[in-house]
């Protein structure tokens, strides 16, 4: 089963827990939290790893030319539409993993006067990044779109073609006129620019740069006063962003449906073609002891962290489209405690665990000066 989840942030960043105790025995005692159980302590999760899916899409917006009826007559422009149309298509799908706080992995962490982690780093989710450690670990999260929100790639300011016409051709007295005058234009400019290439000229360009000049300027002449034959045709990127937090293997199940004409529609609009996702639990670790629900949980002393698995996620259309990607996935493997005899005042323990899978990416002790 797979679930999809939107994430919302809030700062949680708790430095130097520094308690003063009268325990004669010290040690960093890390449970399962429960309101209430301690309020000199930090609490944390470990993470789980979800899937982004972001889908790239292309709309394009064909809008006719005003003398769209002539293009064949006059330009030999064929199969010219004289009605507007919007079409769109997917250019890319791709996926990246994210950390979200796994709410089955949740900890209080207390110290007293004699406990050498005093330094702790969460994330803005409140995940577990490290111990006595400035480092910053890379980031977890890649920059989100929200999904169903859409940005647009700016684009130039659109020509005005009108603004190289011609006294002559704004003032002719019919349709038809204006389309002869302009293609006669259009004409001209071609036959001005093959001049200048050839150097046949009569007032040559003196150097390359004001020939690059000329030149861009007729082709810019060219391209707005055809465009009032073909038309015109504007582009935009659109994003779209699907979270997925998978809980266990899954097949075929629909992402989202895509639409030429519509673009990417909901997962259970049939005017679209389905698009499917797969989760595989590739089980590179044996299974974990099953913990009795009965028995009676007793404080434990050290830090939890995640030995994850590894799970294999599929994009495909059914159609022989296939996308596929393996991502560590905390949720699919085990959890392990580091004795909190590690953290006590005969040494300083770094410990920095890797934002996305909570395995442990660098564990070392400073021994005292």
């Amino acid at each position: 089963m797979i679930t999809k989840a939107y994430k919302n942030k809030r700062g949680l960043l708790l430095f130097a827990f520094s308690l003063f105790s009268l325990l004669t025995f010290s040690q960093t005692v890390s449970s399962f939290y429960q309101p209430g159980v301690t309020s000199e302590g930090a609490v944390y999760f470990l993470p789980k790893t979800a899937i982004a899916v972001t889908v790239t899409v292309e709309k394009t917006t064909y809008t006719p030319g005003d003398l769209c009826q002539y293009a064949e007559r006059f330009l030999r422009i064929k199969d010219v539409s004289p009605t507007p149309s919007v079409g769109y298509r997917i250019t890319t799908i791709r996926q990246e993993a994210i950390a979200l706080p796994d709410t089955t992995k949740r900890y209080a962490v207390k110290f007293d006067a004699k406990t050498a982690a005093t330094n702790i780093r969460l994330s803005d989710d409140g995940i577990l990044l490290g111990i006595n450690t400035d480092s910053t670990p890379h980031a977890a999260n890649p920059t989100s779109i929200s999904a169903h929100t859409a940005f647009n790639i700016p684009q130039s300011a659109k020509l005005n073609p009108r603004q190289f016409m011609n006294e002559e051709t704004l003032a002719a007295g019919s349709t038809a006129k204006m389309a002869e005058l302009t293609a006669q234009d259009i004409y001209e400019i071609r036959e001005s620019r093959n001049l200048l290439v050839r150097g046949q000229a009569d007032n040559m360009p003196k150097d390359g740069e004001q020939l690059r000049l000329m030149l861009n300027q007729l082709d810019l002449q060219d391209r707005a006063l055809t465009s009032l034959f073909s038309g015109t045709y504007d582009r935009d990127t659109l994003q779209q962003q699907f979270i997925i937090v998978p809980t266990e293997d899954a097949s075929r199940e629909v992402l989202f449906r895509f639409s030429q004409k519509l673009g990417i529609v909901d997962s259970d609009d049939l005017a679209g073609v389905p698009y499917y996702i797969n989760i595989e639990n590739l089980n590179t670790l044996p299974e974990s002891e099953p913990i009795d629900p009965k028995k009676k949980l007793k404080p434990v002393y050290g830090i939890f962290v995640n030995i994850p698995g590894r799970l294999r996620s599929t994009v495909s259309d059914g159609r022989g489209l296939s996308i596929s990607e393996e991502f560590p996935a905390g949720q699919f493997g085990h959890t392990e405690l580091l004795s909190g005899a590690l953290f006590n005042k005969r040494y300083t323990t770094h410990l920095i665990l890797n934002p996305l899978s909570g395995a442990i990416e660098q564990l070392d002790a400073e021994l005292p000066k």
